[in-house]
């Protein structure tokens, strides 16, 4: 089966790809005929997230932007950048390291020297003590968590520094300290008999490194979509409430999931005054839900699933934690990308999978495990728009810089910031014996 980026370039001339399980369809659809562009393209366009499924998410002013890629990388075959980015990974040897997200287009995955999710490939860094360059093709929020964790002589780039996240700016430090201080104005600031206090803040992993600072200086804790059962337990054991940022999801799914019922789980709305609840059923609360979520996963619904069982009575459906709760509930099993990910390594030959994640993982998980029928829930090809701007040609652009010794678009996290988010993220390690796969990051 074609990569992601090939099945897109085909549907935009009219070419319908071909599966190499006729008993699963290549994709004939985009939910943008502007994915076929080249992403520089938009670099110098109106600010935006980029098409794909983000593409109707409002970008907040301010947030990073691309400059100018230099025509010599705009022009370039494949065949040449593929050659210069192994000169060039081949000229730094040890002193670099490249990771590479589950999402990334299969283009830019070739080169990288792990794959996982954003926090293995965090901790993959550090097991490369000679690499001076980080490069990392993900978003910018993994990019700043890599960074503070690495060393201090170690430098973080991001190849393109528009590939940010929405679902991450749906929740910024300035709003987040509206709401805190707002709750403080319905519980107070003291603990109960029991040493709880009043509400303790959980950051989803996709979130800003001011989020994660945020939480380690209010007793709070991060949480991966691997460990956010564990994370919520321990935050619940602190504290009276928790309130769970980015992703109002993920965090209603988990809290179901240990039994707290939906009406103890309002949403906070920050354009409203209370969130758009009032005092009492705030205080009645277990779990406030920030109005966050993800574009990716709010595409999969109920009927995609319901299609998939029609047409393969004995298929397995998994889906993210970050899905609709609906979709979640009909699903066989959900859980994070790398629990996806073993569950059909595990499974017995022949298994059919339908699978409601990111597709540019879902297709390479096809191509992988060509023993099984394994497919998109969503038919139509709708890419993570940031995870999409990261080309080869912004790789060959910042690795053939580096070995002139000039580091473009790295990506720092002050030590104002870093201190504290730090704690947090201490916090959410010290619950590892618990976690779930966190790991198993892949070598390359």
């Amino acid at each position: 089966m074609l990569s992601i980026d090939e099945t897109i370039q085909l549907i935009r001339i009219g070419e319908p790809p071909v599966s190499t399980n006729p008993s699963v369809p290549a994709p004939t659809s985009v939910c943008s005929t502007a994915l076929a562009d080249a992403p520089w393209v938009f670099d110098t366009q109106e600010p935006g997230y980029g098409p794909g499924a983000s593409m109707h998410d409002t970008l907040p002013a301010g947030s990073p932007q691309q400059g100018f890629l230099p025509q010599e990388y705009r022009q370039a075959s494949k065949s040449e950048l593929d050659g210069r980015i192994r000169n060039a990974k081949a000229a730094l040897g040890e002193g670099l390291v490249i990771l590479g997200h589950f999402y990334q287009r299969d283009e830019v995955i070739q080169y990288a020297d792990f794959v996982g999710d954003s926090f293995q490939l965090a901790n993959a860094a550090r097991t490369r003590p000679k690499a001076k360059f980080i490069v990392f093709c993900g978003v910018h929020f993994m990019a700043e968590t890599a960074d503070m964790l690495s060393r201090s002589d170690q430098a973080v780039v991001l190849p393109n520094l528009a590939a940010g996240c929405s679902m991450a700016d749906m929740a910024d430090l300035d709003s987040v300290t509206d709401c805190w201080n707002e709750l403080e104005e319905v519980f107070g600031s003291a603990p109960d008999a029991s040493g709880r206090q009043p509400i303790v803040p959980v950051t989803y992993m996709n979130s800003s490194a001011a989020l994660k600072g945020f939480c380690g200086q209010h007793g709070g804790i991060v949480c991966t979509s691997s460990n956010a059962t564990e994370v919520l337990q321990w935050a619940l054991a602190h504290g009276q409430r928790a309130l769970f940022f980015p992703d109002q999801h993920l965090g209603r799914n988990t809290g179901k999931a240990i039994g707290i019922p939906l009406e103890q789980m309002p949403l906070w709305d920050p354009s409203k005054r209370l969130g758009g609840s009032d005092a009492q059923t705030l205080k009645d609360s277990r779990v406030i839900l920030w109005h966050g979520f993800c574009s990716v996963h709010k595409r999969f619904t109920v009927g995609q699933i319901q299609a998939a069982r029609l047409r393969f009575p004995d298929v397995r459906v998994i889906v993210h934690p970050e899905c609709p709760m609906p979709v979640v509930d009909a699903a066989d099993a959900s859980g994070s990308t790398d629990y996806i990910t073993k569950a059909i390594a595990a499974a017995p030959a022949g298994s059919t999978f339908a699978i409601g994640t990111e597709i540019n993982l879902v297709q390479r998980l096809a191509n992988q495990n060509p023993q099984h029928k394994i497919f998109c829930l969503d038919s139509v090809v709708c890419p993570c728009s940031t995870m999409y701007r990261i080309h080869p040609s912004y790789m060959a652009w910042v690795l053939e810089a580096l070995t002139h010794g000039q580091v473009l678009n790295r990506i720092t996290v002050s030590e104002e910031v870093a201190i504290p988010a730090r704690i947090a993220l201490e916090r959410m390690l010290s619950l590892k014996p618990t976690l779930q796969g966190e790991d198993s990051v892949m070598s390359a």
